[in-house]
C-alpha cells in the first residue's frame, strides 16, 4: 500500500465524506424536526453531555434521578462533544457531531480502497460503505457513542493495511473510553496486527500483543471494577446475556449475518484477518436473546461496517493476484456490485428513501403546536416526560422518565397520550404516580398533554 503512494493528493475521499455528511445530516435533523424518536437515547446523551459541558458529574437523571452515566455504559468520550455543546447547546449539537463522524470514517475506508484497488473501485468502496445499511441504521437512531468508535476502527484499520502497525493501535487505543465491550475489540484489533507484522517486524507484533492482552484485562476491570463503582447496583446489562439465551432466535441471527456479510462484502471479507474484529461484537449480541441486540435495526451493527468493508479491500488486495481467474474476476467486480447493493437498498428500504420525499425537509404544524405547549414549562424545571417530549426539554430543564422519578415529585408532567395509553383523565394518571401530590391539566396539543403541580 505503501508503494501506491505518489500520485499527488486525492480529494475524492473527503469529497465521498462531504456528501455523506449531508445526507446523514437531512437524515438525524429531519427526523428531529419531525419529532420521530423511537426511544430516550438522544435525551440521555445530552443530559451527560450538558452535565460535561458545564463541569459536573455527568447525570442522567432520565435513567434515574441522579444516575451517574459512567454507572451505566463506560463511554468517556463523549465529553470530547462538551465544548461544542457549551457554544451550540442542545439536542441538534449531538446530532451534527455524529454526522460529522461517521461522515469522516468515510476518509481512511475510501482512501485505503482508492490506494489498493485503484481510485475508482476506491470510490465506489466508499460510497458503498457510508450508504450500508448498518451505518444508515445508526444514523436515523438518534445519537450514541459508537459514533466514535466507527472511525477509530477506519482509521486503525486502514493504518493496518498500510502496514503503520504503530498507527494502526494509536488510533485503536481510545476505544477503551468509548464503550466497555470495545476493549475487546482492541484486543482483536491488536491481534490482527502481530499476526500481520510478525514476518517483517517481530518487535511491533509483541508490542501489539501487549496492548492486546492489557485491552482485555482493561475491558474487564471496566464490566468488574470501574461501572460498579458509578452504579449503584452493578452492571445493569448482564440479564441481557441470560434470558432466553444465545439458542433463541438463531434463524433471526443467521440473518443478520447474512446482512452483515453479503450486501457489503459479497462474503469475500471472510477471507480476511481483519473481520476478525468484528468477533467480540458479533459475540455478545449473539449471545444475547434479546432481539434489540441481534436484530438488523437500531445502532449496534454501525461499528462493524468500517470492518467488514476494509476486510474486502484487504480480500480484494489478495485475491486478485491469486491463481483462481474465476476467484479474481470476481473479486475485482466486487467493489461495483456492493456500490449497486447499496444504491438499490437506499432507495428501497433504508432510511434515505426518505431523501426523496417532501415532508422530509418540512417541519409538520402538529410538532409546531407541540412546541409551543412545551414553551409554557420554564427553564430549569424538573419534568417528568416520555419520548415525545423530553427532546425538547433536555437542553434547558430537569428531565426524569415518566414512571421513573423515584419519590422525586416534578413540578410538570408531559407525555404523549395519542394513543390514551395514560387513560382519559392523564390528571389521574398523574395522582397514581405522586399520591400525595396534584397535578392540573395545563393544556393539550397533538396528543400531548402538559400538566403541572399546584
Amino acid at each position: 500500500m505503501r508503494a501506491a503512494r505518489g500520485g499527488g493528493r486525492w480529494a475524492g475521499p473527503y469529497a465521498v465524506a462531504g456528501g455523506l455528511f449531508l445526507v446523514y445530516l437531512v437524515l438525524s435533523v429531519g427526523r428531529f424536526r419531525r419529532m420521530e424518536w423511537a426511544s430516550w437515547d438522544l435525551g440521555i446523551f445530552e443530559q451527560a453531555i450538558r452535565a460535561y459541558a458545564h463541569l459536573r458529574v455527568p447525570v442522567a437523571d432520565l435513567k434515574g434521578p441522579g444516575a451517574n452515566i459512567l454507572g451505566d455504559h463506560f463511554s468517556p468520550i463523549i465529553a470530547l462533544i462538551a465544548p461544542l455543546y457549551r457554544v451550540f447547546p442542545g439536542p441538534l449539537t449531538l446530532l451534527v457531531a455524529q454526522a460529522a463522524l461517521f461522515a469522516l470514517s468515510a476518509v481512511p475506508v475510501t482512501r485505503a480502497a482508492g490506494l489498493l484497488l485503484g481510485r475508482p473501485r476506491g470510490l465506489a468502496v466508499g460510497i458503498a460503505y457510508g450508504l450500508s445499511w448498518g451505518i444508515q441504521r445508526a444514523v436515523e437512531f438518534d445519537f450514541h457513542e459508537i459514533a466514535f468508535a466507527v472511525p477509530l476502527l477506519a482509521f486503525s484499520l486502514e493504518a493496518l493495511l498500510d502496514r503503520r502497525w504503530r498507527a494502526a493501535l494509536w488510533w485503536g487505543l481510545p476505544l477503551l473510553f468509548v464503550k466497555e465491550d470495545l476493549g475487546f475489540t482492541l484486543a482483536a484489533l491488536a491481534v490482527v496486527v502481530a499476526w500481520r507484522a510478525m514476518p517483517t517486524d517481530r518487535r511491533a507484533a509483541w508490542t501489539a500483543l501487549g496492548v492486546a492482552g492489557g485491552a482485555a484485562v482493561f475491558a474487564v476491570l471496566v464490566f468488574t471494577v470501574f461501572i460498579p463503582a458509578f452504579a449503584t447496583a452493578g452492571y445493569g446489562y448482564w440479564d441481557k446475556i441470560d434470558g432466553a439465551g444465545p439458542f433463541a432466535g438463531l434463524g433471526t441471527k443467521a440473518q443478520t449475518l447474512a446482512w452483515v456479510l453479503i450486501p457489503t462484502s459479497g462474503l469475500l471479507a471472510l477471507r480476511s484477518p481483519l473481520l476478525l474484529v468484528a468477533a467480540p461484537t458479533l459475540g455478545w449480541r449473539f449471545l444475547s436473546g434479546d432481539d434489540h441486540y441481534w436484530s438488523t435495526d437500531w445502532h449496534y451493527s454501525a461499528v462493524l461496517m468500517p470492518v467488514v468493508a476494509l476486510a474486502l479491500v484487504d480480500a480484494i488486495d489478495t485475491v486478485r493476484r491469486g491463481e483462481r481467474p474465476w476467484l479474481r474476476s470476481y473479486a475485482l467486480q466486487l467493489p461495483t456490485a456492493v456500490l449497486a447493493a447499496g444504491l438499490a437498498l437506499s432507495a428501497t428500504s433504508l432510511p434515505t428513501e426518505k431523501l426523496a420525499q417532501a415532508g422530509t425537509y418540512r417541519k409538520p404544524a402538529r410538532v409546531t403546536a407541540i412546541e409551543e405547549l412545551l414553551g409554557r414549562i420554564p427553564d430549569g424545571a424538573t419534568v417528568e416526560a416520555d419520548t415525545g417530549p423530553l427532546t425538547r426539554l433536555t437542553s434547558r430543564c430537569r428531565v426524569l422518565w415518566i414512571g421513573g422519578s423515584k419519590g422525586v415529585v416534578p413540578d410538570w408532567i408531559t407525555l404523549d397520550n395519542s394513543s390514551k395509553w395514560a387513560g382519559e383523565d392523564p390528571t389521574g394518571y398523574a395522582r397514581q404516580l405522586h399520591p400525595g401530590a396534584r397535578f392540573t391539566l395545563v393544556g393539550e396539543a397533538e396528543g400531548v398533554v402538559l400538566m403541572r403541580r399546584e
